[in-house]
């Protein structure tokens, strides 16, 4: 698989996302997200505490490139309000109640991580780092509908064990569509 390309869990709940949407990617990494966002259209602000990798996709179109430390202190985004909020393997708890707090309220978050389960496979290994079962469901309880949710071993490019999570804010009209 390319690096750049997205989470197969991504491009499916993608559609929940309005194409001018402001968006979050969190832990952007290599930018993967939030180039497949901005190419459909969306204002994404891609934060990440690597800003060499940042720079790599600084200049594409509808991105917006932040380095920060997501786990040194205050949240970065005080005040902001995002339409979509977007993780893939990345995980801090501490973070939650600001990305529901920064989530419009008929918003989107589509989250994918490490669960229990996965140092029988490799890293990450640390607990800290591995969602416990039906931990992204009691992230969303009483704040989100969850669209969709997922959780077991994988074997996708390596064995993993895997946490997925589609959902979106409460005024959202149900159901959402599924497909553009």
């Amino acid at each position: 698989m390319n690096s750049l390309t997205p989470s197969a869990w991504v491009v499916r709940f993608a559609p929940l996302v309005a194409r001018e949407a402001r968006v979050l990617d969190l832990a952007s990494g290599n930018g993967r997200h939030a180039l497949f966002f901005a190419a459909r259209g969306a204002r994404v602000v891609a934060a990440d505490r690597d800003a060499a990798a940042l720079t790599t996709f600084s200049t594409a179109p509808g991105i917006e490139t932040r380095a920060v430390d997501l786990e040194g202190g205050r949240w970065p985004f005080p005040g902001e309000r995002f339409d979509a909020i977007v993780a893939v393997h990345y995980l801090h708890r501490a973070l939650f109640p600001h990305l529901l707090a920064s989530l419009a309220d008929d918003g989107v978050v589509i989250y994918e991580t490490f669960a229990a389960g996965n140092a029988a496979y490799g890293k990450p290994a640390n607990p800290d780092y591995l969602l416990l079962p039906g931990e992204l469901l009691e992230f969303a309880r009483g704040r989100l509908s969850v669209v969709a949710f997922e959780q077991g071993l994988v074997d996708a490019e390596r064995p993993a064990v895997i946490q997925r999570l589609a959902a979106v804010g409460r005024t959202r009209a149900w159901p959402p569509p599924l497909c553009e």
